[in-house]
């Protein structure tokens, strides 16, 4: 009865005290076992309870901290941070708890290192210096690797230098110890891998019409090849503008960071082609609108070739400018002769394909044509006086203005010379006096004549000398059919040598041995053709013309005397004489 009347004096404060005691003798228990868990050498996690300009205090469930130096640290931790140890000493003789950073990196980096090399994951790493083969690489916890130069990148390593001081990822190709750690690492497989995934990305994802964004990799004739990230699209030439490029280097640098736009996606072949001028509206939609034929624009030279002038009219539009629209009056071998590349001209619109692409130009349009107006400036019967630009066989070409020539016959040289080439008349550069023969606008021909400046002997002769006239010349030629006899005027003609025999007896061939050239003669005009330049004698018939007008004069003198005469007295008189 005593005992349960002290128990009931318990008051309601020491019930309390109880309590808390019991609750601090419990946690007592558990931090003892915590400890009794611990063993040096342990990994343990730990958590930043302070951080100073030279320590870090750790917190690992023990009585005391652990300091770390600050400079175990590659980053200044923030307090609450948890932070993996190696647990050196549980209490030193200044009851301090020990543990070392460092070591726990060591640790956890092998375990992770293994692990990466068991499960072929990648471990990081800072390529740091070239060495025989390849490359050292800094793994971080003072482990280094080795890393063949073979399978450092996904393409040919031309300049090594380029990857010192990349961090980067790796897988572990070897890990083991042969007297000492042996590790080789592959950065080519994990690029390789990283390649594939974004490629096949950009294939799932992409569609044509799509902006990317890549870096100009390398040049070629038709192009430049464009790093997307690893893989690679092509910008053709013709997609760099729509204007004319000649140079891809023109347009993009290599190692540029540029826009496009992705006008063909090819999975199945994994081609990609990009474009530079499809940003911008294709011009040939807008041609009519700013251009009609028979218009004069300016334009610019982009390419020359055999047949003619490719003119750039705005970016996008060129046309050709044919090499026979390129004068009215020169004759063009060349468009280099008359264009340059980069000059800019004046052409005419004289025609369009909008389906081709294709603008017809003309350059000579823009001035007006000489030959419209060239019977009024160079009627027939005008006299000028102007230099020879070339020979031929046939002739001579004279210049009458720039690009307008005229023709001189051989024949037109002279009246009566025969001229068989004009380089023995004239010259080239040679100034003369020639008149305008004959106009053909249509057919683009001026005909000139130097002997049309004096008056035609052969129709004066045709008018003085009728057939049946006699005629005194001299011997000029001696041919196998006959003499030339050259008679006033300077006009040549024939005596064939049928019409040289005086008698009927005579040899013609004999005949033509009686004479020399220079020798004086008299004949009779036979027959003349003045338009043909043809005049021929005889000197047989000039004998019977002699023998006629004796005879005539003979017997009007007999008749004078009232006597009877006949032909038998006349041939007996010349008998006797």
């Amino acid at each position: 009865m005593g005992q349960m009347e002290v128990d009931s004096d318990t008051s309601p404060m020491d019930e309390s005290k109880n309590s808390a005691d019991n609750i601090q003798t419990q946690l007592q228990e558990e931090y003892l076992k915590s400890l009794e868990q611990l063993e040096e050498g342990q990994l343990v996690d730990g958590y930043v309870i302070q951080v100073t300009p030279d320590q870090v205090f750790i917190d690992v469930g023990y009585k005391s901290e652990g300091k770390i130096p600050i400079g175990e640290f590659t980053e200044i931790p923030k307090i609450g941070d948890t932070v993996s140890v190696i647990l050196i000493t549980k209490e030193n003789k200044h009851g301090e708890v020990i543990v070392s950073k460092q070591k726990a990196d060591v640790k956890l980096f092998w375990k992770n290192l293994r692990q990466a090399f068991q499960d072929h994951t990648v471990v990081e790493g800072t390529i740091h210096k070239i060495v025989k083969g390849g490359y050292d690489v800094d793994l971080g916890a003072g482990v280094h690797a080795f890393l063949p130069i073979s399978q450092s990148d996904a393409q040919k390593v031309d300049k090594p230098e380029r990857l010192l001081g990349m961090k980067t990822s790796f897988y572990v190709e070897r890990l083991y110890s042969d007297g000492k750690v042996n590790i080789v690492v592959n950065r080519r497989k994990w690029l390789e891998e990283e390649i594939e995934e974004k490629r096949n990305s950009f294939f799932e994802n992409t569609h044509v019409g799509d902006e990317v964004t890549g870096a100009v990799k390398s040049f070629t004739s038709f192009g430049a090849f464009i790093d997307l990230g690893g893989f690679d699209g092509l910008l053709h030439i013709n997609d760099m503008s729509w204007g004319h490029v000649t140079r891809p280097k023109d347009f993009v640098k290599k190692g540029q960071e540029i826009k496009l736009k992705v006008i063909r996606i090819d999975p199945n072949e994994k081609r990609i082609n990009l474009s530079l001028k499809h940003f911008t509206d294709d011009p040939w939609v807008h041609f009519e609108d700013k251009y009609h034929v028979n218009d004069i624009i300016k334009g610019t030279v982009t390419k020359l070739t055999d047949f003619g002038a490719f003119i750039e009219l705005e970016e996008g539009i060129e046309g050709l400018a044919h090499i026979s629209e390129f004068s009215w009056v020169k004759k063009v071998q060349r468009p280099d002769e008359m264009l340059q590349i980069g000059d800019e001209v004046e052409c005419m619109i004289l025609g369009y394909d909008l389906q081709a692409g294709r603008v017809s130009l003309g350059l000579k349009q823009v001035s007006a044509n000489p030959w419209d107006d060239i019977e009024e400036k160079f009627p027939a019967g005008t006299r000028l006086t102007r230099k020879v630009t070339k020979l031929t066989n046939a002739g001579a070409f004279i210049e009458l203005e720039e690009g307008i020539d005229g023709f001189l016959h051989v024949d037109d040289l002279s009246w009566t010379k025969k001229v068989k080439h004009p380089g023995s008349e004239l010259a080239v550069d040679q100034e003369i006096e020639v008149m305008v023969v004959a106009v053909e606008p249509e057919n683009r021909n001026i005909r000139l004549g130097v002997k049309q400046l004096s008056e035609d002997p052969w129709q004066s002769f045709a008018e003085t000398y009728k057939p049946g006239s006699s005629v005194e010349g001299e011997v000029s030629s001696i041919t196998d059919f006959g003499l030339f006899v050259r008679v006033p005027g300077g006009i040549e003609g024939l005596i064939h040598k049928s019409n040289l025999p005086e008698n009927r007896e005579e040899n013609p061939d004999e005949a033509i041995k009686k004479y020399n050239v220079g020798d004086k003669i008299k004949a009779v005009v036979i027959e003349i053709q003045p338009d043909k330049q043809k005049v021929a004698f005889s000197i047989r018939d000039y004998q019977k013309k002699v023998q006629r007008d004796e005879l005539s004069r003979y017997m009007a003198a007999e008749e004078s005397d009232d006597s009877t005469f006949t032909l038998g007295d006349f041939l007996k008189s010349k008998g006797n004489n």
